[in-house]
């Protein structure tokens, strides 16, 4: 995780093909402009890609937008590759058009929280405040 003491670093990603980034953009300006530090990696990023640049950041979460359908995937590929990685403590989460009925299992995959369309920037960024802690503050 990040550095102890410091804001909390989260790296907002579009993987796979799909090529709307307007409320990933959103997002990580909501981010930042509460205080934490966001890495945006921008389009077409691979779930590799991904738990790369957000352990190279040393990071303390992901947070995935995903309007493509592909949301089973590219969230199960990035839980597995941060386990492989020895990167758990990484918190993902994520947003897009994720229907209900997907939600309770990406959950038990690991995934921490998913927004719908309707969320608010606060209820994110209040979400990320109360459950991405650096060990110092927990």
């Amino acid at each position: 995780m990040g550095v102890a003491g410091g804001p909390i670093r989260v790296v907002v990603a579009k993987p796979g093909l799909d090529g709307h980034d307007r409320g990933a953009k959103v997002i990580a300006r909501a981010l930042r402009d509460a205080g934490m530090e966001v890495i945006y990696t921008g389009l077409h990023q691979t779930p590799e890609q991904v738990v790369g640049t957000a352990i190279q950041e040393d990071a303390d979460a992901i947070g995935l937008s995903i309007l493509s359908g592909a949301h089973n995937t590219l969230f199960a590929a990035v839980i597995e590759l941060l386990k492989e990685r020895d990167a758990q403590d990484i918190v993902v989460f994520g947003g897009g058009i994720v229907p209900e009925a997907d939600i309770a299992p990406l959950k038990e995959l690991g995934v921490a929280e998913i927004f719908t369309p309707g969320a608010t920037t606060a209820s994110i960024v209040d979400w990320v405040w109360a459950h991405v802690r650096r060990p110092a503050e927990a």
